[in-house]
């Protein structure tokens, strides 16, 4: 009897061990979705074995921005949300992409300018995570509509006037340098998305299909894509619409949000 009692108890208590191990385990990964029609200035490109969507924004055909939160000062909160919402108002997007790193309530972890209005402030701070891995940087477009990505205490010294901006971080390529602290091919790999700038006139957006190094993703903006100056955008959560439909990631959640559309005609 005393053996059956005692193997009573060894079985419930593995049974509770089964159960507290199925209860806590960690929730799985929205899905990754690779699919739907490339918008106009997108293609496909591999580069070190590692598919990529690029995207290569000529300001003079196309208008770029940045957006976070809705008429009512809510986050988007999604690409899916973002899209909607736009094509509600009639100004539907050819392409929106996650644009930099958020807190849990979506704020924005760094600078965020939206139609020439502060929204949040520079982040000087110290601390752990990619953002933080400085230098960091701010992509932004201008007043004058050209573009750049400068690294962020360039961009406190340069005091520009712009119309959108994001910070994020780590800079990827640094006046056609690498980042100090990468390696040449890390042991970090995530699916990763960022934001290089070949000229005032030329914004390359860039998101892999694949898990990628901060090392070759650095590469890929300096040696395929000619980017002097390029700026991590984020990893895991990284996704890319065309408006429409997702062509890369799930539905993560989102922060800041920059997006490409057909620039309107001017009227005379």
């Amino acid at each position: 009897m005393k053996r059956r009692h005692i193997a009573a108890i060894l079985i419930g208590a593995l049974a509770l061990a089964l159960a507290l191990i199925w209860w806590f385990r960690p929730s799985a990964p929205p899905p990754v979705v690779a699919g739907g029609e490339l918008p106009a200035p997108c293609r496909d490109l591999n580069f070190e074995a590692v598919p990529y969507v690029v995207c290569e924004i000529d300001l003079r055909s196309y208008d770029i921005g940045v957006f976070h939160a809705g008429a009512d000062g809510k986050a988007f909160g999604s690409l899916e949300k973002f899209d909607k919402a736009m094509a509600g108002e009639g100004r539907p997007v050819m392409l929106a992409m996650n644009a930099g790193m958020y807190h849990e309530d979506l704020a924005p972890v760094g600078l965020l300018v939206e139609n020439g209005h502060v929204e949040a402030p520079l982040n000087l701070a110290d601390g752990e995570g990619n953002f933080f891995l400085k230098p960091n940087g701010v992509f932004l477009v201008r007043k004058d509509g050209k573009a750049a990505v400068v690294e962020t205490n360039a961009y406190i010294a340069a005091r520009p006037e712009v119309a959108f901006a994001t910070q994020s971080g780590p800079m990827l390529v640094i006046d056609g340098r690498f980042h100090p602290r990468f390696k040449e091919n890390g042991v970090s790999r995530y699916i990763r998305n960022g934001v290089g700038v070949r000229d005032g006139d030329t914004v390359v957006l860039a998101i892999s299909r694949s898990e990628v190094s901060l090392g070759s993703f650095a590469r890929l903006f300096r040696d395929a894509l000619h980017c002097p100056n390029a700026l991590f955008f984020d990893g895991v959560v990284s996704a890319l619409s065309n408006g429409d439909r997702m062509i890369v990631g799930g539905k993560y959640p989102a922060g800041p949000i920059i997006a490409v559309s057909a620039k309107k005609p001017t009227t005379q």
